[in-house]
């Protein structure tokens, strides 16, 4: 029995997730880095102000709903690459758990929008399933395979990069350059066997699907507990914090805090858009707006011949949604990671580090294409809607995390072991 639950009374232990040893403190946070605050700050407020007067008071709502994603985000150094990898690395499951208040959260308020038929500045509520096939299941172990050679997932490389986490720009640069080599190979990756989607709300109705997602993710939550008490895993690492009120501003916060915010603000994404908060189209239109820029002509490749890709890349990049909370999620954690004293550049970052950050990135963007989303587009917003391919999106994506696994040893890369002190 570990440290952390032998003098827990009989009727708790089955909801106590037990570890080797106990967390160690968190250090102080840092002193408050005023220059990075300052531009960030600057930044935030001057591309607000003119997104909204530019495009419209719902593309200005969706960029400040961005700048909450990557401050919460940073506070709560949500991510989905590290739990993944505890997980199946050494059998901690915390980081999953909140995964599934997150999904919950999200999925409660989704389910209440489309019962009431609710929406903001005209937007109204819908949900597409997933096809389910070959290139979803492709694209998920493709896309987890990257996530743990590149050190994050979708969201987790647009805070990592506002937080000033260097060898990151690597993975969103081979994120964007792997979505390029997508839209221009598009018709090698089109066609693959495939039936159509389920949506669980077409076939149990709303509250129906309500019920069978939040019944599987406490499923998740008993199963992790199971898996922990098995394998007592070491505990989760700990990030400088401040106290008190203070901690709401400067971090870091607990990570279920943080799931909870995170699945109230994609609620709200979905109540001003009518759609799934998603991160990963806009990496494809940021590659093509600057093949543009240089003469080239990716207007004329077929990914980009469909009405609705067209649109976009015929349009100004600022009203495009995913780019709006995209940029205000690296923004928001430019913020956070100031305030918190966490904002720095790291200049020294080792070669095999960096090929394995481009690599990551390549298969990540790669991946999200092929299976129609990523962690945030495919994972969250398929299960928060009761799509099933959100569902076989995570079963697949978890083994890819163990192909990642043995993949990063090749550079240098390192896993949790069950005698650390912490994973």
């Amino acid at each position: 029995m570990s440290a952390t639950t032998e003098h827990t009374p009989d009727r708790d232990r089955f909801l106590s997730f037990p570890t080797s040893c106990a967390a160690p403190l968190p250090p102080p946070e840092e002193p408050v880095r005023k220059a990075p605050l300052a531009v960030a700050g600057v930044l935030a407020v001057a591309l607000t102000a003119y997104v909204w007067a530019t495009h419209g008071a719902k593309s200005g709502v969706l960029l400040i709903l961005g700048l909450g994603l990557g401050f919460a985000l940073f506070h709560s150094r949500f991510g989905f690459t590290s739990a993944w990898r505890q997980l199946v690395a050494v059998g901690n499951g915390a980081g999953v758990r909140a995964h599934s208040l997150l999904l919950g959260t999200a999925a409660t308020l989704i389910a209440l929008i489309f019962a009431t038929g609710s929406g903001l500045f005209g937007s109204v509520p819908k949900a597409t399933p997933g096809p389910l096939g070959l290139a979803l299941f492709v694209g998920a172990v493709l896309f987890a395979i990257g996530m743990q050679l590149g050190g994050s997932c979708a969201s987790g490389t647009l805070f990592a990069v506002g937080s000033g986490q260097s060898t990151i720009v690597f993975t969103l640069f081979g994120f964007i350059a792997g979505s390029v080599a997508f839209t221009a190979a598009f018709p090698l990756f089109d066609g693959w066997p495939q039936v159509p989607g389920v949506l669980l709300s077409d076939h149990v109705g709303w509250f129906g699907s309500w019920l069978i997602t939040i019944a599987v993710l406490a499923g998740i939550v008993v199963a992790t507990r199971f898996v922990q008490k098995r394998r007592n895993p070491p505990p989760a690492d700990v990030v400088p914090t401040a106290q008190g009120i203070a901690r709401v501003f400067r971090g870091s916060w607990p990570i279920l805090v943080g799931a909870v915010v995170l699945g109230v603000l994609a609620g709200a994404v979905f109540l001003v858009s009518g759609g799934i908060w998603g991160v990963t189209f806009a990496f494809a239109l940021w590659g093509a707006k600057v093949l543009q820029l240089f003469g080239l002509q990716p207007e004329n490749w077929e990914f980009w011949q469909s009405a609705s890709n067209a649109k976009s890349l015929a349009g100004s990049v600022w009203a495009d949604k995913t780019t709006l909370t995209n940029v205000g999620i690296i923004l928001g954690a430019a913020v956070a990671a100031s305030l918190a004293g966490a904002w720095k550049l790291h200049s020294s970052i080792p070669w095999r580090t960096a090929v394995a950050a481009v690599l990551g990135g390549v298969l990540m963007g790669i991946g999200a294409r092929l299976a129609g989303g990523c962690n945030i587009g495919a994972y969250l917003g398929g299960v928060s809607t009761g799509s099933l391919h959100g569902w076989l999106w995570g079963v697949f994506a978890l083994g890819g995390t163990w192909i990642g696994l043995r993949l990063r040893v090749l550079f240098g890369l390192r896993n949790p072991v069950s005698s650390d002190s912490v994973c």
